[in-house]
Formats: C-alpha cells, sequence, structure tokens
C-alpha cells in the first residue's frame, strides 16, 4: 500500500512538473476560454476589458519567469478606433513586452522576437465581415489562438533558457485590428535598438490546423536559409509547411519588415468565421494548436540557441 501511495505521489509530482514546462492542450484551452469569455467583450482597446487582459498576460509573464525591462511590462499607447460612422475616439491601450536574456556573453545583446495581437473587435465594427452589431466577437482563432501559443511557446522556452545563446523578447500587441497600432508603435519606441532584432515570429490565426497538417509562413526568404529550415523543421515534426519567400502579409510582422528585420508570420489558413461572432473556442484545433506552438518553439530554440548568421534580405 505504502509503495502504491509512494508511485502515486511521484506521479503526481512529475505530471505538475511536466504541465509547467511543457506545451499542453489544456493549458492552451485555459488560455482560450480566458481570452474568448463574454467578460473580456471581444477584447477591443480601451475600458475595463482591455485591462483584465492585459493583468492576465502580465501575470502570465511575471509566473513563468518572463522579466520586465526597466519600465515594467507594459508599453502604453493611444491608439483612433475605427467606428461605422462618426467622429474616431481616441483610447489608451498598450502592448504587453517581456523578456528572456540569452547566455552568451555577446549574441545575449541580439533578440528574436515572439509577437501576437491579444486584441480583437469587440461588438464588431468596420472591419467585421457580419453586419450584427451588440454581440461579442470572440476572436478565437483571431487572435486568442496567437496570445495562448505566445504563452504557451514562452513557458517551454523559460525551461529550457539555460540553453538559449541570444535572447528572446515576448510581445502581445495591441489593437493590431485598428491598423497594426500596436506593432507600429513599437518599432517607433523600441525597448531595444533595432538593429538588435534579428528575427520577429508573428503569430495570427494559429488555430485551425486543418487536415493536411498544412502551416502557412511568408517572410522565409528575409533571413539565411530560411525557406529550406523552415521546410525541414516543419516536415520533421509532422506538419505540412507551406513556406514562401515573401509574401510578408498583413499582420504586424509587417511592421517590423518595413524596419529592415527578418520575420516570419506564422497561421493556419482563412475561413469563413474571420471577423465573426462565430470565430469561437469550440472550432480551435487544440491538438493542432499545440503542433504548430511545437515547430515555433524549436524554430526559436535553435535560431536563439546557436551561431546562425541572421542577416535581413528584403524580398520586395
Amino acid at each position: 500500500m505504502k509503495k502504491i501511495l509512494l508511485l502515486f505521489i511521484l506521479s503526481f509530482i512529475y505530471s505538475n512538473i511536466f504541465s509547467q514546462t511543457d506545451i499542453t492542450e489544456s493549458e492552451l484551452k485555459e488560455h482560450l476560454q480566458f481570452l474568448t469569455s463574454d467578460k473580456n467583450a471581444g477584447r477591443y482597446p480601451g475600458g475595463k476589458e482591455n485591462r483584465w487582459v492585459v493583468k492576465y498576460i502580465k501575470k502570465e509573464f511575471k509566473n513563468l519567469g518572463i522579466k520586465p525591462f526597466k519600465t515594467g511590462y507594459e508599453q502604453n499607447f493611444k491608439a483612433e478606433l475605427r467606428v461605422d460612422k462618426g467622429e474616431k475616439p481616441v483610447v489608451k491601450t498598450c502592448n504587453v513586452i517581456g523578456f528572456i536574456e540569452g547566455n552568451d556573453p555577446v549574441l545575449k545583446n541580439y533578440y528574436i522576437v515572439l509577437g501576437a495581437h491579444y486584441d480583437h473587435l469587440g461588438f464588431g465594427g468596420p472591419s467585421a465581415k457580419s453586419d450584427k452589431r451588440g454581440v461579442v466577437y470572440h476572436g478565437a482563432d483571431d487572435n486568442a489562438s496567437g496570445t495562448s501559443a505566445l504563452l504557451e511557446i514562452a513557458e517551454k522556452l523559460a525551461a529550457k533558457k539555460s540553453q538559449l545563446k541570444r535572447s528572446v523578447l515576448f510581445i502581445a500587441f495591441g489593437a493590431e485590428e485598428q491598423g497594426l497600432l500596436g506593432s507600429k508603435y513599437f518599432v517607433e519606441h523600441p525597448t531595444v535598438s533595432l538593429s538588435q532584432i534579428k528575427l520577429m515570429i508573428n503569430l495570427d490565426m494559429v488555430g485551425r490546423l486543418n487536415s493536411e497538417q498544412q502551416v502557412y509562413m511568408g517572410g522565409a526568404g528575409t533571413f539565411p536559409g530560411g525557406v529550406k529550415f523552415m521546410t525541414n523543421l516543419g516536415t520533421s515534426l509532422g506538419l505540412n509547411p507551406v513556406v514562401h519567400a515573401g509574401s510578408v502579409g498583413g499582420s504586424d510582422h509587417v511592421s517590423f519588415y518595413k524596419k529592415g528585420i527578418s520575420v516570419l508570420g506564422i497561421h493556419t489558413g482563412g475561413h469563413p468565421q474571420y471577423h465573426r461572432p462565430e470565430d469561437t473556442i469550440d472550432l480551435i484545433n487544440l491538438k493542432g494548436e499545440k503542433q504548430v506552438c511545437e515547430y515555433v518553439f524549436q524554430t526559436i530554440l535553435q535560431k536563439a540557441s546557436s551561431h546562425d548568421e541572421m542577416s535581413f534580405i528584403n524580398q520586395d
């Protein structure tokens, strides 16, 4: 009986440690449930709902040992909001920023950025693909999936930080849906010199991996050997990567690309629920999102723990 009890205790301890260091479907689901809850009212910039989401991300960063810069986790800015008609209101919102410092005395001064926007459309507006107003646009795939993935990848990288030569910067962007405002603000007011950022990876809609296991990305040709590296790595993980050298696309990584920084914009494809109230958590492929997270984790781990050349290649 004592042996059985001991085995149970050891099993519990092991599973608890594992859950704190690995990417799990259950933790992805917990993040998604919070982010898409009706309480958060579609994660619209400004107001108490925006503050609740920011508080949640900050708490996760702190619990994971993701360090803030001297000014704290929040990078505050003002966002002019798109409206169906009338005067455009200006609200206060922020990016949430933290980092893991690398261990190499030289390479730790250079960063790989992992980003995802946490905002969505609130109760609709001019960017909506539906005429419904006054109902919550949950934005489960767009982009609660990217935000939850960012948190889970950060957790696993924090557990592997002894292997990192380069530093890793994590940014949850605000007001992307209002015109990439958070990422535009960051590149104009960076917390580290833009010359120190060697690669920016953006996660925007990564929760709907299809039966063909297709992960789409643009910008793989903006750093040396990127197309081959991303293709081979994805295939080795059982994915079917659709890798474009250019095709940088229209999310927050564009702001970095315009500043001469190498980028990867990663997503799992469009769907009929895009920018509609029906983009809900029940349609998220949790197993697939975990696979995408592992792919991105391995990308960052391998690039941050190597001496690989990381220079910008223009794809225009």
